[in-house]
């Protein structure tokens, strides 16, 4: 069988509107004044792994539902602009989109617009079939209706791997992906505990080989082989700006050394490079690291 993709990305295509705020949390005041202003933009999750994974030179295609609405059309310039192959169905209640604050450290807080899915929701099985069976692996985005698609990508003989995001370790909407997906990637942020026990957890309950739990400045935590290893931080090549996007271009590099071969111990150190570097890059901004850059930080820095 041929396999023309090296990753089909599932869901999290949208447009986020960027808010840069004095503090978070944001005390209640009648209006503030926004500098360095107001930016909406396409990007999400989905968006910003599929951008990673084709500027590491990974053949890319990205599915997700979008609306007749200029928020979609951002979306379609997005992959135009980037070329990066997408396959739109029709959103009824138009595309995802999201306000996040920005506080002046960097940290974000989302804002969602549920408005933007239905129950009813789904990604036509023929084209998922399809698209799954001409690609190597298929990264699945979290959001609506992307869960319903997991069964057929397993029948269609495609690995998989999902972002549960700041998945707190008990919603069981984050733990149908979690129980689904071949490689786990999540945030600490959510976690109580050792996040050990969570991912050891992930791997019990479902099917994960790997499983990833990122820490932002702590670096990350791997679960291989039964065993959990701390992957050190990296030093960002210059200030950090804004974590927007960070964990979307680890998920990007460790999936771009895992798909290469690398041990999964080198690929998550692939992640952590990535991820420093999007810290950097403003919330505004496209500008994923490249396949040279990681490779030549990568050679530079003790593994």
């Amino acid at each position: 069988m041929s396999r023309d993709i090296d990753v089909l990305v599932l869901g999290g295509a949208g447009v986020d509107t960027i808010v840069h705020v004095p503090e978070l949390p944001l005390p209640y005041a009648d209006s503030y004044m926004i500098d360095p202003g107001i930016t909406t933009r396409a990007g999400q999750t989905g968006d910003f792994v599929a951008l990673g994974l084709s500027t590491l030179g990974l053949r890319t295609h990205h599915l997700d539902l979008l609306g007749a609405d200029p928020e979609g059309d951002l979306v379609r310039a997005f992959h135009r602009d980037h070329a990066i192959p997408l396959t739109e169905v029709p959103g009824p209640a138009g595309t995802k989109r999201a306000v996040n604050l920005v506080g002046p450290d960097g940290r974000r807080l989302s804002l969602y617009d549920s408005t933007r899915a239905h129950p009813e929701d789904r990604l036509p099985e023929p084209t998922v079939r399809a698209l799954a069976e001409a690609s190597r692996h298929a990264h699945v985005s979290i959001t609506q209706p992307c869960a319903h698609a997991l069964p057929t990508l397993r029948e269609a003989g495609v690995t998989i791997s999902t972002d549960l995001h700041n998945w707190d370790g008990k919603n069981p909407y984050q733990e149908e992906f979690a129980r689904a997906a071949d490689i786990v990637f999540l945030s600490t942020t959510a976690l109580t505990g050792d996040p050990a026990r969570t991912m050891r957890a992930i791997a019990e309950h479902g099917r994960a080989e790997l499983v990833v739990a990122t820490a932002g400045a702590k670096g990350a935590y791997l679960l291989a082989d039964d065993e959990v290893t701390h992957i050190p931080p990296v030093t960002p090549p210059s200030p950090l700006i804004d974590s927007n996007g960070a964990g979307d271009a680890f998920a990007a590099a460790f999936l771009y050394g895992w798909l290469n071969r690398e041990t999964p111990q080198r690929a998550a150190f692939y992640g952590t490079i990535a991820g420093a570097h999007a810290c950097t890059v403003p919330s505004t901004e496209a500008g994923p690291i490249t396949r040279g850059d990681l490779l030549t930080r990568a050679g530079a820095a003790p593994l």
